[in-house]
């Protein structure tokens, strides 16, 4: 594999982000955008939950330059527009949710479904389908249960589809535990983690920084 020099891990917590994944039986690879921890201000103190780091197609740096090449750090983490064109745009996505600390999956999905399902109404996006999509997303999780180092992968097809993986530790499992085939439901996961009110500010904050060095050269290719 060909790694160019601007791309590194990233280290959240006790749990480690390679730069480049590649999942089981796939010939894909996908760079490290950013990494951060998502948290709870509980009683007045941070309480980190989960570690969470977005992963992409290479040609996600070609799709994003001509917009945004040239913004420096700052211009990128106050523009959601940047984080939108992230979230919808034609390349895939790979995100990894990696739990600090334990979580039962009912427990984890309430919050997770709720968020989305506030943000799709906002928009305008919450119909049947929808509610059929996150009466699904939430069966995926019933009877999963997290404790630390396990993980949630989330795989997103431009075209909608979200397969959701669940793993004892931070390897790819081959096969997807469920499929849902829902766009609107798909790019509000990922918005709700680092769009208009995000779950995990520090990711919108390594994504931003490590963004505006990747746009400096738009011909950013990982060879296999």
């Amino acid at each position: 594999m060909v790694m160019p020099t601007s791309i590194t891990g990233v280290k959240v917590e006790f749990l480690e982000f390679p730069a480049i994944v590649t999942p089981p039986a796939s010939t894909k690879s996908y760079f490290l955008g950013g990494a951060g921890v998502r948290g709870l201000d509980i009683n007045g103190e941070f309480v980190k939950f989960t570690g969470l780091g977005v992963y992409l197609e290479d040609k996600a740096v070609a799709s994003l330059a001509a917009k945004w090449s040239g913004k420096t750090p700052l211009e990128l983490f106050e523009s959601l527009d940047f984080y939108r064109d992230i979230i919808k745009g034609p390349f895939e996505k790979l995100i990894r949710g990696t739990k600090v600390r334990t979580l039962p999956g009912p427990e984890y999905v309430r919050k997770v479904s709720e968020n989305c399902v506030a943000h799709m109404k906002s928009v305008g996006t919450y119909g049947d389908a929808e509610e059929k999509a996150i009466q699904k997303f939430r069966d995926a999780f019933k009877d999963q249960y997290f404790p630390p180092g396990s993980t949630v992968f989330y795989k997103q097809s431009p075209t909608g589809t979200l397969g959701l993986y669940f793993s004892k530790d931070d390897t790819i499992p081959e096969h997807e535990h469920t499929v849902i085939e829902n766009k609107a439901l798909s790019e509000a996961v990922l918005e709700t983690m680092i769009g208009e009110i995000p779950v995990s500010p520090a990711l919108k904050q390594s994504l931003a920084t490590r963004f505006c060095e990747f746009l400096k050269d738009d011909n950013l290719f990982i060879a296999n």
